[in-house]
């Protein structure tokens, strides 16, 4: 698997420049591989597909239902009665419910309100509520709730996007980091190893003491020290951002020596003045927790009105209009509707109603609890993005005056060079020149690095991480 996940990495569009060997892979090129191919990014996907069957179950609520009863009794060779009555039942959006059955009850022992025609009786009803459930009822309750759960859905899905291509910039960098600080050290101790080669030969033809050798020896074995840390810190780094790198098939893949990391989107970029408001306005609309309090409020909003309907009393009014067959020509005469029906009417209304009282504060509550949280959240998010701006702002600078001490340090450690030549320095100020000078560059490359960070870090402030 190391030996070709390379060109594997190629066959899922991972758009790769070759480079004496190596590849080099970038960050845009790092994102989208964990956006197409992550697993924590397939699940995100999935909670707009759960949302939707959460909306559909609320629906269901206003599915059509068919129902049928039917009994018979019999007792020591005798027929007490059959009864058999089915019906469709069809809810609607605004509270009423329609009927339309087919009675049929016969037997000796029938009780007298349930006998019908000896065809059978057809009946088609209304049930409409007067009181409770007139305005707002749980199926309307129930299906506006789950209507905000897309946009909940949606807004988790951007909130664990971000998380990773987060966690994702910050690995990559670190690895980007440790790339650099291992050639640097590779390359110190290189030259310093041809310094001590070279010292060796002067102290042989006696243009220099035997005690310089040790001198250059002394920076040769510092280097490896520091050659083998850094080849450590870049290998668990490479481990480190390999977690993230996944192939189409749901395949693991290794970031392998192969593979060079970029210093695209590192470069310095001045933050324009007016962007930081512009962040924190949007923010304070579209960050993904935001939308999730804005939704939690409206469902509660709802559920709220919802339980304040339960203080009315329940007072449902029900007809039922009544034929032998409804496939007559003369059925719907207005005649009918006043002598063949049935009509009904049911109340009731609690006398203290505790458990609607502490329903409604309870809701109360949590809509106050919810307004806090909004609150603090708004605010926190504010001050993250201006935190992140003024990292941006002080690494800019910081980077700009290491990039000042690297130019003073090279040109420090040339002088040295050219004085030690001429007989005017030693090599003890040489290696100090040339490991300060190392030193600088690694410090610049962190920065850079952080710097790095604090860009993807401003945007996942913001609530959206884009490449």
């Amino acid at each position: 698997m190391k030996k070709v996940v390379v060109f594997v990495l190629l066959h899922i569009a991972v758009s790769l420049k070759a480079q004496d060997n190596l590849r080099v892979l970038s960050l845009q090129d790092f994102f989208e591989i964990v956006i197409n191919n992550h697993p924590l990014a397939k699940q995100a996907k999935l909670l707009d597909d759960r949302a939707k069957q959460e909306l559909r179950i609320a629906k269901g609520l206003l599915d059509p239902t068919l129902n049928s009863k039917f009994y018979n009794k019999q007792f020591q060779s005798s027929d007490y009665y059959t009864l058999f009555d089915g019906f469709l039942r069809i809810p609607t959006w605004y509270g009423i419910d329609f009927k339309a059955g087919y009675e049929r009850n016969n037997g000796p022992y029938l009780n007298p309100e349930n006998r019908t025609p000896d065809a059978g009786l057809s009946y088609l009803g209304v049930s409409v509520p007067l009181g409770q459930g007139l305005l707002i009822d749980e199926r309307r309750s129930q299906i506006r709730q789950a209507h905000q759960l897309s946009t909940i859905a949606e807004a988790e899905r951007i909130k664990i996007i971000n998380k990773l291509l987060l966690q994702t910039a910050k690995d990559y960098w670190d690895w980007m980091y440790n790339f650099k600080k291992l050639k640097l050290y590779e390359e110190g101790l290189q030259l310093a190893s041809l310094r001590y080669n070279a010292v060796t030969e002067r102290v042989r033809l006696g243009d220099l003491s035997a005690i310089d050798t040790v001198e250059a020896l002394i920076q040769v074995q510092n280097f490896q020290i520091l050659y083998a840390q850094s080849k450590l810190e870049f290998s668990n780094s490479s481990l480190i951002l390999s977690n993230h790198l996944w192939g189409g098939d749901n395949v693991p893949l290794e970031v392998t020596d192969k593979l060079i990391p970029s210093e695209a989107g590192s470069e310095i970029t001045p933050l324009p003045q007016d962007s930081v408001n512009n962040l924190i306005t949007a923010a304070l609309t579209n960050h993904p927790e935001i939308r999730k309090l804005n939704s939690k409020l409206i469902q509660l909003s709802v559920e709220k009105r919802f339980i304040a309907d339960k203080f009315k009393p329940k007072l449902n009014l029900e007809y039922n209009f009544l034929q032998s067959s409804f496939l007559r020509e003369d059925v719907f005469y207005a005649s009918d509707f006043t002598n063949n029906y049935k009509i009904g009417a049911s109340f009731s209304y609690p006398l203290f109603l505790r458990n609607e009282r502490g329903k409604l504060q309870s809701t109360r509550l949590k809509i106050k609890e919810t307004d806090y949280e909004l609150q603090q959240t708004n605010r926190e998010i504010e001050n993250s993005i201006k935190q992140s701006a003024n990292d941006w702002i002080a690494l800019s600078r910081q980077i700009e005056l290491q990039e000042s001490l690297v130019r003073n340090a090279d040109a420090l450690k040339t002088g040295e060079i050219i004085r030690f030549e001429n007989g005017e320095s030693s090599i003890f100020l040489v290696n100090s020149r040339e490991s300060s000078l190392i030193s600088n560059k690694v410090k610049l490359y962190d920065l850079i690095a952080k710097y790095a960070k604090s860009k993807t870090t401003l945007l996942w402030a913001a609530g959206n991480v884009t490449f």
